[in-house]
């Protein structure tokens, strides 16, 4: 059966979520592509997630490090020629590579997919996944400035 870690990231909050996806539930999103939107009860064991809140599936890497590429059809591993992005960012204007990209579709040799929650049109509570409770990172050095005045 297949596994894999699932990135769930919040557009409002900024923040992401890394959820273990395993057997039956990994199974339900094997053949989704990049792109594709799914209702988020389909993997209501993983996360609970009100009604209405549904999953658009951005990217992915392979057990190799291999990249998903949105244009690339079908679970293939291949060598394709980039020149930007996903798979390559290139430090000169014009340069390409060839570099080993995945294929858009989910398959059991993917091990990470990233994710996106895409909220309900009349959603106006908090955002789903919340800030820890730690201390802004500015807020943490003002508190050690002070300190270390003292």
């Amino acid at each position: 059966m297949p596994t894999f870690k699932l990135v769930l990231s919040d557009p409002r909050s900024g923040k992401s979520k890394q959820l273990e996806v395993k057997d039956e539930v990994a199974q339900r999103l094997i053949g989704l592509r990049i792109g594709d939107v799914f209702d988020a009860q389909l993997i209501k064991e993983i996360i609970d997630l009100p009604q209405g809140f549904r999953i658009k599936i951005t990217g992915g890497t392979g057990y190799d490090g291999a990249p998903m590429h949105p244009g690339i059809e079908g679970p293939v591993k291949k060598y394709a020629l980039l020149s930007g992005r996903p798979g390559f960012r290139p430090e000169k204007k014009g340069l390409r590579v060839r570099r080993l990209i995945r294929g858009n579709t989910i398959s059991d040799q993917i091990v990470q997919v990233n994710a996106v929650l895409v909220y309900p049109e009349n959603w106006d509570k908090e955002p789903v996944i919340q800030v820890s409770g730690e201390a802004k990172p500015t807020e943490a050095k003002a508190e050690e400035k002070a300190e270390a005045a003292q």
